[in-house]
């Protein structure tokens, strides 16, 4: 059984690995695109492969980083770095550390979780959630409601209180 630290911690670090791992992904898009934080190897083209790839990068990348429609975005990344790997790296050797493409694995297995597992509780789709769940029972308490799954320490306060203070008083 999981210690409550380790179990509050958990939604967290899901928001946590979102984050880096799209921090990192977009700055792919953004070296192929606007040369920051440097220039690319050979300039970019749409046309290209890699173009193409710098999109989906940019794009998908800075939408992960925020955690908005993360599980779809997640899915078409995956894939993307999957093609990637079979395309760019698998052709030059069966062993990742010789044909240079654990990077696009690692991203590619990391998107395929994100997939599944959601953007956790520092992400946009959360938020959204939340404000639709108090839109549609007209309670503004709802909007901030926690799920059990997520109840981990400032927003167990947070969810307390607003139910604390919803509840009708007695006079």
């Amino acid at each position: 059984m999981d210690s409550p630290i380790v179990q509050n911690s958990r939604p967290i670090l899901l928001s946590v690995l979102r984050i880096v791992a799209a921090f990192l992904f977009v700055q792919h898009g953004m070296q192929k695109w606007l040369a920051f934080p440097m220039p690319p190897a050979r300039p970019t083209t749409l046309e290209s492969l890699s173009g193409v790839a710098g999109v989906f990068e940019l794009v998908g990348g800075f939408l992960l980083l925020l955690g908005l429609f993360t599980r779809p975005v997640a899915f078409v990344l995956s894939g993307l770095m999957a093609f990637a790997y079979f395309i760019a790296h698998a052709p030059q050797g069966f062993w990742t550390i010789a044909n240079r493409g654990e990077l696009a694995v690692l991203y590619c297995f990391v998107f395929l979780y994100l997939s599944v597992a959601g953007g956790g509780p520092w992400s946009l789709d959360r938020w959204w959630r939340r404000t639709q769940a108090g839109r549609r029972s007209g309670h503004a308490g709802a909007a901030l409601a926690c799920a059990p799954s997520d109840r981990s320490g400032l927003s167990v306060l947070l969810w307390q209180s607003i139910r604390r203070a919803s509840r009708p008083r007695a006079e």
